[in-house]
């Protein structure tokens, strides 16, 4: 009988790259010198469990690199080496060859063989080159405990005491057995023996007592400081073990000493263990199940078919009368409602948090700040913040340009922030949030923030704005998302060739989203990304301007008047402009945005104020028709990109209708105007 395997493989290496990502969570939180045990426990289960599958399937690259990786966090987790700035980036180099090979493996390439050898012999080196552990000075105390007759009665058990106090340090205990009657005349619920403690230890007075919490009332106990003594780091970390000399029964023996060692904390568990720990409480079946993301995409498409069908038949519907017209519309009704429900529960399916790609971040951050020599800490804020798994994977390389340009050019060195009165260490901190009907992504940094004055010399040498023009500060910020613009002195590998601010942009308003800027000079800057919930189907307003009907997002609307005579006046060289609650907006006629005709310029109808990327402009609309909930079908697929144009849909009537991009038409008239 043959077996398939592949099923196996590919639960292995899904499971896999799920223990490496969590490898390299525990590995950036690994601190130089003496780690968190329980994070080293967790790292080198996580090796160890690769390196098992690997056998399993036989692997044995994957196997020999793994086990020369576990041997080197073994002697961290024995804390017979320590930690030091080589080795962290040994074990995270460890984690991108490992990740690496997994995939060569999984799609039948060849791996980097050179590169797998050279950091094997790397560590194989730092492991036999460990010298001697370096000494620590903790401090040591004394601990007196004399339990009153009733201690044993009341359920305490001075051992287990004893080997709390072991996990927090190396303990010596001595037991004063004097007080020992003869056999026939002991109590059984009486304790006859005091005990001297001395304990070295890190932890505080308060960790010390808290051992003896059951024991208040039922004892005395002193607990006094002793002088600290310097000591071997590796006598800190012994396996569980309680070790007792037995004790003399004889009364001229008056005291024995029993060494209780230090015992590891317990391992944090392994991710992949604790997913199947946890799978449903009934029969252990688990509550999920993995579902390609090309079924969900193929169930998508039919759920907006779905809508533009129910749209046809309402329109359908509206033309019948009577009794019999009602119940149409009624179960029409019903079904618009039972279509609503379907869409929302598919789309909560396509939901991912985004903590998926916040997860890049920190590995990110380490390398460059490193690399820069500049120290950076990092937020992450709103990790669970779901996004629809489209928008999740293309939102991923903005974010990487806006931390990299915040490292780089935003977050100064430490001498100049001190300098300038700042903390040592600049703060970069991502958030994710919702926001009206959109979800919103801030990339913020507390550097040094733009250089109005250096931005417009370099547009102006440039020729990218004309030399008398007075522009906002909102204004020249928008200066760095034009191609090829940089203020950087010198390129480098990480930025400064004017390539990225521009892109940033384009991928983000491919996604019908904005990106805004908000910046001080010497207190930092932020870029605020507003992006749609969904790409699939959006609620708008139909409107119809010169025979054409176009679709408005609901969420971009701020108002709608009738026009009077008077309320959009020319400017030369600049179009027209429409008095609005005290303001004067840009006002934009379709037919001349998109070159299908004049326009009409009698100022009848309505004008539709908008809002995008933060700006109001007007519209002018012949006519407002119904609301609709639309399915967004990209042109890019059949046609081109257009600009002012987020896409189109199919109405009920099975004509076409363009989607407006409001973001991208409300920064035409400024465009005209900073030129």
């Amino acid at each position: 009988m043959t077996i398939d395997l592949t099923q196996f493989h590919e639960s292995f290496y899904e499971e896999s790259f799920e223990a490496i990502a969590s490898m390299e969570d525990a590995l950036l939180q690994l601190r130089i010198g003496m780690p968190d045990p329980a994070t080293v426990n967790t790292i080198f289960r996580v090796a160890h469990s690769i390196k098992g599958g690997a056998a399993t399937f036989g692997f044995n690259e994957i196997t020999s690199f793994t086990h020369t990786l576990e041997t080197l966090l073994d002697e961290l987790r024995a804390q017979r080496m320590q930690v030091s700035q080589q080795i962290s980036d040994l074990l995270l180099k460890s984690v991108d060859v490992l990740r690496d090979m997994l995939r060569a493996q999984q799609y039948g390439k060849p791996a980097d063989a050179q590169a797998v050898v050279d950091l094997q012999f790397d560590l194989e080196l730092v492991v036999a080159q460990k010298g001697p552990a370096p000494s620590a000075v903790l401090p040591r105390w004394r601990i007196e405990f004399r339990p009153f007759l009733q201690l044993l009665s009341r359920g305490n058990d001075p051992l287990r005491m004893f080997c709390e106090l072991a996990e927090l340090g190396d303990l010596a205990v001595t037991s004063d057995v004097s007080a020992i009657p003869p056999l026939a005349e002991m109590d059984p619920e009486n304790c006859y023996i005091h005990w001297t403690l001395e304990l070295q230890t890190a932890a505080p007075r308060e960790a010390i007592a808290q051992a003896f919490d059951w024991a208040e009332g039922d004892c005395e106990l002193s607990i006094e400081p002793l002088e600290p003594v310097s000591v071997s780091v590796a006598t800190n970390v012994v396996p569980p073990a309680l070790q007792a000399a037995p004790a003399p029964v004889a009364a001229e023996s008056a005291a024995t000493v029993v060494a209780i060692e230090s015992a590891a904390p317990p391992a944090a568990p392994h991710p992949v263990e604790q997913a199947v720990k946890s799978a449903g409480a009934a029969g252990g079946y688990s509550s999920s199940i993995r579902v390609s993301i090309e079924k969900i995409d193929e169930l998508m498409n039919n759920v907006g078919e779905l809508v533009i069908t129910q749209s046809m038949l309402s329109q359908i519907g509206n033309a019948f009368h009577g009794p019999q017209g009602e119940r149409l519309r009624a179960g029409l009704m019903q079904l618009e409602r039972s279509v609503r429900e379907l869409q929302e529960s598919v789309m909560r399916v396509r939901m991912v948090p985004i903590s998926f790609v916040f997860s890049r971040f920190p590995r990110m951050v380490r390398d460059l700040s490193q690399r820069l020599g500049k120290s950076v800490e990092l937020k992450m804020t709103g990790g669970e913040t779901e996004f629809d798994k489209t928008v999740l994977e293309k939102i991923g390389d903005p974010l990487v340009h806006l931390v990299r340009n915040g490292i780089d050019h935003g977050i100064e060195t430490r001498q100049v922030r001190l300098a300038r009165g700042k903390p040592e260490t600049g703060t970069l901190h991502l958030h994710a949030y919702h926001r009206g009907g959109n979800i919103t992504v801030e990339v913020s940094e507390d550097g040094a923030g733009l250089k109005r004055e250096k931005i417009l010399a370099k547009a102006k040498s440039k020729n990218l704005v004309a030399p008398d023009v007075e522009l906002t500060d909102a204004q020249v910020n928008e200066l760095i998302f034009l191609p090829g613009f940089s203020t950087a002195d010198q390129a480098t590998d990480v930025s400064g060739r004017g390539v990225g601010m521009d892109v940033v942009r384009r991928n983000i308003e491919e996604l019908g989203g904005t990106v805004e800027i908000r910046s001080e000079e010497g207190k930092g800057s932020r870029f605020i990304i507003n992006l749609p919930l969904t790409l699939a189907i959006v609620d708008g307003q139909i409107i119809s301007v010169d025979g054409e009907r176009y679709i408005v997002p609901l969420t971009a609307i701020v108002e709608s008047q009738q026009l009077r005579p008077g309320m959009i006046q020319p400017v030369v060289g600049h179009g027209e402009v429409l008095s609005f609650r005290g303001e004067y907006l840009p006002v934009l006629r379709l037919p001349e945005v998109f070159g299908c005709g004049a326009g009409a310029r009698d100022n009848s109808g309505l004008v539709m104020v908008v809002e995008g990327d933060g700006r109001r402009v007007g519209i002018c609309v012949d006519e407002l028709m119904e609301q609709q909930q639309v399915v967004v079908k990209a042109l890019e697929t059949n046609y081109q990109r257009v600009d002012g144009v987020a896409g189109a849909t199919i109405l009920g009537d099975g004509s076409v209708a363009l989607i407006l991009d409001i973001a991208g038409l409300s920064r035409r008239p400024v465009d005209r105007v900073a030129a």
